[in-house]
C-alpha cells in the first residue's frame, strides 16, 4: 500500500490518515507500520548533510555573519576554563526557574580528589504565586532570605561565601557574572527584571538582607554546568550535551574565533541554542508528516518512550487510557523505536558538527575529546545513548570520543563552574603580583636613562663608572668613497670566519668560509690558536685565488678587550668557552702579527680590530650615513656611538669624533640598577659565571631571559598556580627554557595549541590556562628587557643630540642580534619606547647585514680612505 505523500494533506490530516491506514487487519499490521515508518529512516548521507549545514551555521554565527536561513545562536558564556581536578573548598549554588516554580539552594563541598567525594547538602523552596507575579525586587529577597534560612540550618564560618547562580530563563550574557534577562517564561510575571543584569539583582538583595557575606562568581546555564560537572577522565571534558525535555549544547571554542569577544588567546565555553536550527535544505528530507503535525499544533506535550519488555508498554497503553490488544504493545515498540533511533542520529549528527568544529578550530588530526551527557532521555534511555555513540563513530571517524554522564549539572556542575573562576580569580592575583615588578612605568625608564647619562659621563672622563666608554679608535662611519678588496676576520666561537670583502661603488661584495676550531685549539696555547687562524686565512687565499696578495684586514675579535689603537687590543679575559693560554693581557693583533711571521707564505696587512658592536654600526653606515650607533642585542648586549672626540678624556685631540665601545652590558653593576631589579634576577644573577656582574646584560640579553622566565614558573607552580602544582622535573634543569622558547611562545601568528605543543616538548604537563600564564611571563620578561634597552638607547641619542646643540637629531641606529631580529615584538618595544623617552629625536633602526664580517672590512676601508686623505694633505 502507497504512503500518501506529504504535499496531498494539511498537517493534522496527514497524521491522523497514515494511522488510520495502520490498523486495519491485524495481519498486515506490522507491514504497515513498518512501512509508515520508513519515514523515520535516515541515511548517512542525510545526516552527513546536516552535520554540514549546521556546522556552516555555526561558523556564520561565529562570525557574527546571519545565515540566510534561521540559523543557531552561538552565545559566549565566558566560562574560559575546565576543571582540572585540583578544585576544591565549599560553595553555594542557587537554581532559579530549573524546576518550574521552586527555588533550589545547594552547599557543594569539592574535595580536589574524586575518592573523597563529599554529597551535597540541598534544600527547595517553593516559590508563593504573588512573588512569581510581583514585582523583581520581591523576588530576589525571597531568594536572599533561602539563602540565609538555609545556611542558618547549616551553620557555617564567618566567610566570604561564594555562590553560583542558575538562572534558566532567556538571557543575553556579558560577562561571567553579568547577565541580562531578555524575557520571562514558565509563568513567572516579576516587574522590573527584563533588561537588567540578574546578576547585580541578586547581589542587591543579598546585600539588602544582610546577614551573609555571599560572592556571586558566576552565572551558569544547565548546559555549562552538565559539561563542567562530569568527572574528570583521561582528559578535560570539553563538550556538554543536553537531551530532555529540550535540548541543547556547549563546548570549548578558541577565543579568537568568537567576533562576540575582544579576545585572541584562550578558550571561551559557547552555548550553541541548537534547538532552534532548521536548514530546509539538509533537516527537510528527514522530517515526516508527524513531524509537521507535531510543529503545527506545537502544545502536544513528550512523552517518554517505553524501554522494556510488551507487559510494562501495555500498562502505559492501558494508563493513558486505552484498550491495547495483546499485538499493540508490540507495535508500538517499533514506533517508539524508530523515533528515538532517528531522535538519536539527528542528535549525533549535530554533535558531529562540534566536533568538527572542534578539530577545525584546533587544526589537529585526530582530536581527543570527551562529551558530558545530561538530560532524562540519556539518563533512561540506553538506545538513544548507544545509538548516539555509534553515529558519531560514523560521522566523525577522526574524532576519538568518550561520552561521560555529568554529575548534577545543576548543582555540582555549577558549583565547578564557581570554583574554576575563584581558582583562576585567586591564579590571576598571584599571577600579577609576581609579575608586577616588571611592568616598568614612563617614571622608572626616566630614572633608568639619566642614571645612563650620567654612568656614559663618568665614564668618558676616566672616573668610577659601571660603564668603561671603551675608544676603539673608529674616528669615521662610511661615506660612499670606500674603494677596494679587503680581508676580514670574525672570531667569536668555536666557528671562525674568513671574509673576502670588495667595496665598489654603491656596492659590497662578500665570499666567506667557515672554519671550525677544535677544543683541543680553544683549550690549548694561544701559539696554537693563532697559527690555526693563519692556516685558516693561508687555505682561504689559496681557495680564492689570492695567495702572495697583501690585502689589508680588519678583525673582529668578539672578546672582552681595552684598545689602545685601532690596532691594538689588550684582551682582558676569555669567554664563551675558550681558555687559550698566554692571551690574558696580550695584545691580539700582535698576537696574529707572530703567527703570521711563523707562517712565512703568507703576506697580511692587520689594519684594524674590531667588536661586533662597532662593525654593526659600520655595516649599516655604508648604507646610511646617518647612522652613527650600533647596538647588538643576541646572546649579549652592548652598544657603541659616535662621541666628540673633545669628550674623549683618555685620547688627545679636541676635533673629530670617536666611535665609544660602551661594554653596556656591565651597567648596573654598582648598584644602580637595585631598584627594578627582582628576586629572580637575583637568582639568575648568582647562578651565573660572574655573580654580581653584567646586570643590565642579565636583564636584557638572550642567554638571561630564559633563565629569569624559568625561575618565575619555578615559583607559580611552588605556589599551585601552574602545573597543578605538581613539581615540573624538567624546570629544574639550569637554561633547559631557551630565550627562542620567548620569541616562539610571544609570536601572533601562534595559536595556544601551538604555544602547548612548544611547552610539551619540554616536558611540561600542562592545561590552556596553563598555557596561557606562560605566555605571560614570557610578555612581561621580553617586554621589560626591551623597556631597558630602549631607555639606553634614548640615553644615547640624546646626548649626542646635546653634544652637537641640535634642537632636533636625526639618527640612525644599525643593530644586530638574535633576539632583536627574531623576537616578534621586541624591536617595535624598543622603538616605542625610545620614541617617548627621546621625543627630540628622530630614530631609525635598521637591521645589520654580517657586520661582523662586513663592518669589519669597512672600519678597515674607512682607516685606509682616512691614512690616504692624510699622506694626500702632507704631498
Amino acid at each position: 500500500m502507497d504512503i500518501i505523500g506529504p504535499s496531498a494533506l494539511q498537517p493534522g490530516e496527514r497524521a491522523s490518515s497514515c494511522l488510520q491506514e495502520a490498523m486495519p487487519r491485524p495481519s498486515d499490521s506490522l507491514q504497515l507500520v513498518q512501512e509508515c515508518l520508513q519515514q523515520f529512516k535516515v541515511t548517512r548521507t542525510q545526516l552527513q548533510q546536516i552535520q554540514a549545514s549546521l556546522l556552516c551555521s555555526m561558523e556564520q554565527a561565529l562570525k557574527g555573519q546571519d545565515s540566510p536561513a534561521p540559523s543557531v545562536r552561538m552565545l559566549p558564556t565566558y566560562v574560559g576554563s575546565t576543571p582540572h581536578g585540583t578544585e576544591q573548598g565549599d560553595f553555594l549554588v542557587l537554581e532559579l526557574g530549573a524546576t518550574g516554580a521552586s527555588l533550589r539552594v545547594l552547599w557543594v563541598t569539592l574535595t580536589g580528589t574524586q575518592e573523597h567525594r563529599v554529597e551535597p547538602k540541598s534544600q527547595e523552596f517553593m516559590i508563593p504565586q504573588e512573588v512569581i507575579l510581583g514585582t523583581g525586587q520581591q523576588l530576589f529577597d525571597f531568594a536572599a532570605r533561602c539563602l540565609s534560612e538555609f545556611l542558618n540550618a547549616h551553620p557555617v564560618e564567618n566567610q566570604c561565601l561564594k555562590l553560583g547562580f542558575n538562572f534558566s530563563f532567556p538571557c543575553h550574557q556579558s560577562g561571567l557574572d553579568r547577565s541580562t534577562l531578555i524575557s520571562w517564561t514558565k509563568g513567572f510575571r516579576c516587574s522590573g527584571v527584563e533588561g537588567q543584569d540578574v546578576v547585580q539583582l541578586l547581589r542587591d538583595a543579598i546585600q539588602r538582607q544582610g546577614t551573609y557575606n555571599i560572592d556571586v562568581m558566576a552565572m551558569v546555564n544547565d548546559t555549562v554546568g552538565t559539561m563542567m560537572g562530569c568527572e574528570l577522565g583521561t582528559g578535560p571534558c570539553e563538550v556538554g550535551l543536553i537531551v530532555d525535555t529540550g535540548t541543547n549544547a556547549c563546548y570549548m571554542e578558541e577565543a579568537r574565533h568568537v567576533a562576540a569577544l575582544d579576545e585572541d588567546r584562550g578558550r571561551t565555553c559557547v552555548s550553541i541554542e541548537w534547538g532552534s536550527f532548521y536548514d530546509d535544505e539538509a533537516l527537510g528530507p528527514v522530517l515526516t508528516v508527524f513531524d509537521r503535525a507535531l510543529d503545527h499544533e506545537s502544545l502536544i506535550p513528550g512523552a517518554q518512550s517505553p524501554t522494556t519488555g510488551t507487559a510494562h508498554v501495555h500498562t502505559i497503553l492501558q494508563d493513558l487510557g486505552l484498550s491495547p490488544q495483546a499485538s499493540d504493545a508490540e507495535l508500538v515498540q517499533h514506533v517508539c523505536a524508530a523515533v528515538c533511533t532517528r531522535a538519536a542520529q539527528l542528535c549525533a549528527a549535530a554533535l558531529a558538527a562540534i566536533l568538527s568544529r572542534l578539530q577545525r578550530g584546533r587544526e589537529q588530526q585526530t582530536l581527543h575529546v570527551a562529551v558530558a551527557t545530561g538530560g532524562r532521555v540519556f539518563e533512561r534511555h540506553p538506545r538513544f545513548h548507544r545509538t548516539v555513540k555509534e553515529m558519531v563513530m560514523l560521522l566523525a571517524p577522526e574524532c576519538d570520543v568518550s561520552f561521560t554522564p555529568s554529575v548534577d549539572g545543576g548543582g555540582r556542575g555549577v558549583a565547578m563552574v564557581t570554583a574554576v573562576a575563584a581558582r583562576l580569580a585567586a591564579h590571576r592575583h598571584i599571577l600579577e603580583e609576581t609579575l608586577a615588578p616588571f611592568q616598568l612605568n614612563f617614571e622608572q625608564l626616566i630614572v633608568v636613562q639619566a642614571q645612563m647619562r650620567e654612568a656614559m659621563i663618568r665614564g668618558l672622563q676616566g672616573e668610577a663608572s659601571s660603564l668603561r666608554m671603551l675608544p676603539t679608535y673608529v674616528r669615521a662611519t662610511p661615506d660612499g668613497n670606500e674603494r677596494g678588496d679587503f680581508l676580514a676576520l670574525d672570531l667569536g666561537g668555536t666557528n671562525f670566519r674568513v671574509l673576502l670583502v670588495r667595496v665598489a661603488k654603491g656596492s659590497v661584495q662578500i665570499i666567506n668560509q667557515v672554519y671550525s676550531i677544535p677544543e683541543c685549539v680553544t683549550q690549548g696555547s694561544g701559539q696554537q690558536l693563532f697559527d690555526h687562524i693563519v692556516d685558516c686565512i693561508m687555505d682561504f687565499q689559496q681557495r680564492q685565488g689570492l695567495s702572495g696578495q697583501s690585502l689589508p684586514l680588519g678583525f673582529t675579535f668578539s672578546f672582552p678587550c681595552r684598545q689602545l689603537g685601532l690596532d691594538q687590543g689588550i684582551l682582558l679575559n676569555w669567554t664563551k668557552g675558550f681558555s687559550a693560554s698566554g692571551c690574558e693581557g696580550q695584545d691580539v693583533v700582535h698576537l696574529l702579527r707572530e703567527a703570521i711571521r711563523r707562517r712565512q707564505a703568507v703576506e697580511l696587512n692587520v689594519v684594524a680590530i674590531v667588536n661586533d658592536t662597532v662593525g654593526t654600526m659600520m655595516s649599516c653606515g655604508y648604507d646610511d650615513p646617518r647612522c652613527e650607533m650600533g647596538l647588538i642585542v643576541g646572546t649579549g648586549t652592548n652598544a657603541c656611538y659616535m662621541e666628540e672626540l673633545q669628550n674623549v678624556a683618555s685620547v688627545a685631540g679636541d676635533s673629530g669624533h670617536m666611535c665609544i665601545n660602551m661594554e653596556w652590558g656591565a651597567f648596573g653593576d654598582d648598584g644602580s640598577l637595585d631598584m627594578l631589579s627582582t628576586c629572580f634576577d637575583a637568582s639568575v644573577d648568582q647562578a651565573s659565571i660572574n655573580p654580581g656582574k653584567q646586570r643590565f646584560e642579565k636583564m636584557i640579553s638572550g642567554m638571561y631571559l630564559g633563565e629569569i622566565v624559568r625561575h618565575i614558573l619555578l615559583h607559580l607552580t611552588s605556589l599551585g598556580v601552574l602545573f597543578r602544582g605538581q613539581k615540573a622535573q624538567c624546570l629544574q634543569t639550569k637554561d633547559i627554557f631557551k630565550t627562542k622558547f620567548l620569541s616562539e611562545i610571544e609570536s601572533d601568528s601562534l595559536a595556544l595549541r601551538q604555544v602547548r605543543a612548544i611547552l610539551e616538548d619540554l616536558g611540561l604537563t600542562l592545561t590552556s590556562d596553563d598555557a596561557l600564564m606562560v605566555l605571560e611571563v614570557c610578555q612581561a620578561v621580553s617586554r621589560r628587557a626591551a623597556q631597558l634597552c630602549g631607555a639606553g638607547v634614548a640615553a644615547v641619542v640624546e646626548k649626542m643630540r646635546e653634544n652637537r646643540g641640535l634642537q632636533e637629531l636625526t639618527v640612525s641606529v644599525g643593530v644586530d642580534g638574535t633576539l632583536y631580529k627574531l623576537h616578534p615584538h621586541f624591536s617595535r618595544l624598543v622603538s616605542a619606547t625610545v620614541q617617548k623617552l627621546a621625543p627630540h629625536c628622530a630614530v631609525t633602526f635598521l637591521q645589520s647585514e654580517d657586520g661582523s664580517g662586513k663592518g669589519a672590512a669597512l672600519v678597515t676601508a674607512v682607516a685606509c680612505r682616512l691614512t690616504q686623505m692624510t699622506q694626500m694633505a702632507h704631498v
